[in-house]
């Protein structure tokens, strides 16, 4: 089983959807809190299915159960952007959501790729939700595009 990562910061709309379609991802799942913001260009909740469906084989979806609280983004902040501290907390909050049963293995069978707008992955929390469900999910395996 196949699960990639995507951000779209610092990237543009080309190099973005080649990455997907050249990883044969059928499914993108947004994991972000806040998914309309006219700070996400090209990948605003709006506008991304429409895109994904002409230049990829793509679909999308919005995935909230993913995205991390605000009072927990909030703490973020609070505490002058700690990673360490957010990677607890959110960890935490993965496991009280039980997200590993209430996401629906089957529906991660085809190539799904978790989106947000960090460019990387390392410190994002697409980062932290794939890590987790690997460690619950026998065969997972990450990539991040």
């Amino acid at each position: 089983m196949e699960l990639f990562t995507i951000g779209f910061t610092r990237s543009t709309a080309e190099r973005f959807f080649t990455r997907i379609a050249d990883a044969g991802v059928k499914r993108v799942v947004d994991v972000r809190l806040n998914n309309s913001s006219q700070l996400a260009g090209f990948a605003k909740a709006q506008d991304l299915p429409y895109f994904l469906r002409e230049l990829t084989v793509a679909s999308y979806e919005h995935e909230p159960l993913l995205a991390p609280t605000p009072e927990l983004l909030e703490q973020a902040k609070r505490a002058g952007g700690d990673w360490t501290l957010f990677e607890v907390r959110f960890h935490e909050l993965l496991s009280s959501r039980e997200i590993e049963t209430a996401l629906g293995r089957d529906a991660y069978e085809e190539p799904t790729a978790l989106l947000c707008s960090e460019a990387t992955a390392e410190h994002c929390h697409r980062r932290l939700i794939a890590e987790y469900l690997q460690a619950h999910w026998a065969d997972l395996h990450i990539s991040h595009l």
